[in-house]
């Protein structure tokens, strides 16, 4: 079990966290506002961009394996990361459609139709909308066990973002192989994770003394 925070310290921490989490993309912007992105900084940027949403969605999808598998709760965090990872591919988007495309829709949906690994990438971020706009304590309030069921889209939305990495580029590379290998681990990790509580439970109800062992 990895050490706790202090309780007075935990609020602080989450905050640093978006802070440290937000400065790749202060960085990068940086970066290409000074010509430190190469020859094609908006393809760079938007690269960097996306390759941090991918990062963030990873570390959002670890957090409940970290806890069942090595005894670390970071729950507390898990709400800042999806948040980051939402900004992240906000940010992705807003450079393709804006610095990329002008804003000129007509562009932008014959580039859709054109490459369907943008349809994943737009889809993706639409899905992550709603999980956005209710990632806080009133929604959760007023959800109930909707809440649980719609943060669910996590799912779907990590195997879209798979999909539009693994197609936005024609041979893939070590990297691509790594974030992708991970993310379809995660994604396995949540099919069995059932099964693996089950076991868990049984194991420690066998263990029990019998006045002590669940009906």
């Amino acid at each position: 079990m990895a050490p706790a925070l202090p309780k007075r310290l935990q609020p602080a921490s989450v905050w640093l966290l978006y802070i440290v989490g937000l400065l790749p993309a202060a960085w990068s912007f940086y970066l290409g506002a000074t010509g430190g992105l190469g020859a094609d900084p908006v393809k760079s940027f938007e690269l960097l961009l996306g390759l941090w949403t991918l990062r963030f969605l990873i570390a959002t999808l670890a957090v409940s394996p970290l806890r069942d598998l090595a005894g670390w709760n970071l729950i507390r965090y898990r709400r800042a990361l999806g948040l980051l990872t939402f900004y992240y591919a906000l940010m992705h988007f807003s450079v393709y459609a804006i610095l990329d495309q002008a804003l000129m829709l007509n562009a932008i949906l014959a580039d859709v139709l054109k490459r369907p690994f943008i349809m994943f990438g737009m889809a993706a971020l639409l899905l992550l909308i709603p999980l956005a706009i209710t990632s806080n304590m009133a929604s959760i309030r007023r959800l109930g066990k909707n809440w649980i069921r719609l943060h669910r889209l996590i799912y779907p939305i990590a195997a879209l973002g798979a999909l539009h990495f693994a197609l936005s580029t024609k041979v893939l590379t070590l990297e691509q192989y790594v974030y992708i290998g991970l993310i379809v681990v995660l994604l396995l990790y949540r099919g069995v994770r059932p099964i693996l509580r089950a076991r868990k439970n049984e194991r420690k109800n066998l263990r029990a003394p019998p006045t002590e062992r669940i009906a």
